[in-house]
């Protein structure tokens, strides 16, 4: 008979012979991912890291909802210093000047795959995506997660209303002017509204009709630049929907996606709304609605060009061991499988991102039964992007835009003509700029 100390250096021994023989099964190692993303998109961000967990014995993604995206950045970027930052965060496209200039805080994408050994191609992405998340020599710095693009949806239903024929959607400046009308005479008290009016009404009408909103390529180019948007075409193209504003042909509601809500309730008829919000215009009561491209200015004869991307990335942090850096690399080509990325643009009514993904969900039929849900691709591919319509890279750029919606408000209510409330946005807008590059300049 073995006597008990024996007995218990025996178990002992076998089960760390078992911890061995099975660690895969056991012993996951966690990848900590903040992500801003609430409700039915934060079930989504859920599967996306249950879909990978299922799938790899090595690793386990453990989602974290952080709040709003500015907050999760920021408390990201001062984690780091604690040493106690999540291995990747996902940062709205408007902090990406603010991650780029953390260098010894972030890890860029392309050197996280090169280093795990792992094919990663940066072309694959749609050029528009791919050129704002990467350097000037086109290496990818952070992973396209959820892009999306503004888009213009009209009610059907409305619109015959006023008499307009089925299926027509305006597609210039004008012809939103003639239909907001008809519709105010046909009893409406909107003719159109906006979410977010800076990255619609500005940064975007800038890009799609090919005029600067900065300067370096709209800040793309380095961090010494100034800001372009009180340009004649910016005040003409302001000082008109101001006009408006005044006959209720244009009624702003609020600074970010609050106008959503004027639609679905049928008070706003017409609406300038970021193409993310398919998934939730499907899920109306409120179905019978239809996507054209933005509209242009037509006496801008190069006019429409490509319009650009609002959405997030997920930057990889640094200070982890090196093991863990592996299994984001093998997170991040899961992550931009066909498979995935045409399921969560199907799913979630954002771009497909990857051309693979784009041609998939065509081949399995989802544009045949949805096709409104191509037309934001459709627009955000027209052309390819210029050094004006690749997209807008700011230092301090979340309060360049609070500046900006404040003198646009200002605009609106009568305060400030156009030229008065664009330049005051574009002199505070630049000290702004300024202060970025200085703090830039003193960390190096």
């Amino acid at each position: 008979m073995m006597k008990p100390f024996v007995r218990i250096g025996y178990i002992l021994a076998c089960c760390a012979l078992l911890t061995v023989g099975s660690g895969r099964a056991w012993a996951k190692t966690d990848l900590i991912w903040w992500h801003s993303m609430p409700g039915a998109l934060g079930a989504w961000i859920d599967d996306l890291a249950n879909g990978f967990n299922s799938q790899n014995p090595d690793y386990r993604i453990v989602p974290k909802y952080q709040g709003s995206y500015d907050a999760s950045m920021q408390a990201a970027l001062a984690a780091h210093g604690q040493g106690k930052a999540p291995h990747m965060v996902q940062v709205f496209e408007v902090g990406t000047a603010t991650m780029m200039a953390a260098r010894d805080v972030i890890r860029p994408v392309y050197e996280v795959m090169a280093q795990a050994g792992l094919d990663f191609l940066d072309n694959a992405y749609l050029p528009a995506v791919q050129l704002y998340y990467s350097s000037l020599d086109g290496k990818l710095l952070s992973l396209p997660l959820n892009s999306s693009t503004p888009v213009l949806v009209v009610s059907r239903k409305a619109l015959a209303q006023a008499g307009v024929p089925p299926g027509q959607v305006p597609t210039t400046w004008p012809e939103v002017e003639t239909m907001a009308r008809s519709l105010l005479k046909s009893g409406y008290e909107c003719g159109f509204t906006s979410q977010w009016q800076s990255w619609i009404l500005l940064e975007n009408m800038s890009a799609w009709h090919d005029v600067p909103f900065a300067s370096k390529q709209n800040g793309i180019g380095g961090i010494d630049i100034e800001l372009k948007f009180n340009s004649p075409f910016h005040v003409h193209h302001v000082e008109k929907l101001a006009s408006w504003v005044k006959d209720k042909v244009f009624v702003p509601i609020g600074r970010r996606d609050e106008a959503l809500a004027k639609f679905l309730d049928g008070t706003c008829p017409m609406l300038l709304a970021t193409s993310a919000s398919y998934g939730e215009l499907k899920a109306s009561t409120n179905r019978d609605f239809a996507i054209g491209m933005l509209p242009y200015w037509p006496e801008i004869q190069w006019a429409p060009r490509n319009s650009i991307i609002g959405g997030a990335t997920l930057w990889v942090m640094n200070g982890h061991p090196p093991g863990d850096y592996t299994g984001i690399a093998q997170f991040f080509q899961y992550l931009s499988t066909p498979e995935v990325q045409a399921a969560s643009h199907q799913r979630t009514g954002y771009l497909p991102i990857t051309r693979a993904a784009y041609s998939l969900s065509r081949r399995q039929g989802f544009y045949e039964g949805n096709p409104e849900a191509e037309m934001a691709i459709k627009q955000i591919t027209l052309h390819w992007p210029t050094e004006n319509s690749r997209g807008v890279r700011l230092g301090n750029f979340v309060a360049i835009r609070a500046v900006i919606d404040q003198q646009l408000d200002a605009i609106w209510a009568g305060k400030v003509t156009a030229q008065q409330g664009l330049d005051e946005a574009v002199r505070r807008g630049n000290e702004l700029l300024k202060a970025f590059a200085r703090d830039v300049t003193v960390k190096r």
